[in-house]
């Protein structure tokens, strides 16, 4: 399958058309010959696939040309400079021509330059006459004048074929065709006649861009929506929850403004009611000492708050109550020796403190 087609334009009513692929390979069993209606219209325009991207060359009867000096052999500031210097030398201004450039060679600081151009009017005409067979072809050119100036030895051989050409083969014209493809001696479509088929193609596809991005958009946006109404409503239900839970622990309370809070408010209440809730037990630490087994260790007064007891006793010796101490360790935290002194029978009054283990 071919991806391009070279139109090769004899004259009138011949147009010569030449499918090549991607490779830039053909052969001259694959061209055709299309007969063109009045006004260089296609006939039988439908053999054609839309999808084909086309080149144009131009018979050098429609072409007119001019030989110039300039001062510098830029080709790009050649082309900027032309419409300056043909003004003159063309009937009608340069502004009533399409027109490109060619360097001959440069002699004594200066550039023989190829002025190629035809009349806006006759390529408008072409241009139309192929737009009626879907054709828009990407570049315009000369196969008759890249092959003079590509195998020509010198610029009066390359005017005297340009002036007086002779039928090229076709063999000929097909490897030109290919060349052109690739590396255009001069390309016509400039100015009004520039091709906008790519940068239309740009503008479609962004423009598909942008609605696909606008819907991707309205999806998210919406998907979003839907996910803030149902954590909205989640966020009620859970709301009601806790007020309904609340309301369940304490009923009597009429103003409630932020249940969390006030929930934290009663907790701390609470925390600080805690000894009148959980008491003290005496029995229990009672118990703990009776399981001390001291010599002739008595406990005079048992103190017990919240955490801290205090025991107060006598001993027959400091050493007896450092035995009493670390047998208070193993049911008590924090047990110390808080004072000591001699008694007048000869023994030893202490004064020990220890905090309750909590279950």
């Amino acid at each position: 399958m071919n991806d391009m087609v070279f139109l090769d334009l004899k004259n009138e009513e011949e147009l010569a058309v030449y499918p090549i692929g991607r490779n830039g390979q053909t052969s001259s069993g694959e061209a055709k010959t299309v007969q063109l209606g009045g006004g260089y219209s296609v006939s039988g325009g439908n053999a054609f696939k839309k999808d084909e991207e086309t080149f144009l060359s131009l018979p050098l009867s429609l072409l007119n040309f001019r030989i110039i000096e300039m001062p510098f052999s830029d080709r790009k500031r050649v082309r900027e400079l032309l419409p300056f210097e043909i003004d003159g030398l063309i009937l009608g201004g340069s502004g009533s021509v399409v027109f490109d450039a060619y360097i001959l060679g440069e002699s004594g600081g200066k550039s023989r330059v190829l002025v190629i151009y035809l009349m806006k009017e006759k390529l408008r005409a072409v241009l139309e006459g192929l737009k009626s067979a879907g054709l828009d072809p990407r570049v315009i050119t000369s196969l008759e004048l890249a092959d003079a100036v590509s195998t020509a030895t010198g610029e009066k051989e390359i005017m005297d074929r340009i002036l007086s050409p002779e039928p090229l083969p076709e063999e000929t014209r097909i490897k030109r065709a290919a060349e052109e493809i690739k590396h255009p001696v001069v390309n016509f479509r400039t100015g009004e006649f520039f091709y906008t088929a790519d940068v239309e193609k740009s503008k479609k596809s962004l423009r598909i861009t942008a609605v696909l991005a606008a819907l991707l958009l309205a999806v998210l946006l919406s998907d979003m929506t839907m996910m803030v109404v149902t954590l909205r409503k989640e966020n009620r239900s859970m709301k009601n929850d806790i007020r309904r839970t609340y309301l369940s622990i304490f009923p009597e309370e009429k103003k409630i403004t932020n249940e969390v809070y006030q929930l934290k408010a009663h907790y701390k209440a609470l925390q600080d009611k805690e000894e009148s809730f959980s008491g003290i037990s005496p029995l229990r630490t009672l118990l703990d000492l009776s399981r001390i087994k001291g010599a002739d260790v008595v406990f005079t007064e048992v103190a017990v708050d919240k955490e801290l007891v205090i025991l107060k006793g006598e001993s027959p010796s400091l050493t007896e109550v450092q035995k009493v101490k670390g047998k208070l360790e193993d049911a008590f935290t924090d047990v110390t020796i808080s004072d000591t002194k001699p008694s007048a029978e000869d023994k030893t009054l202490f004064t020990l403190t220890a905090k309750r283990k909590r279950p």
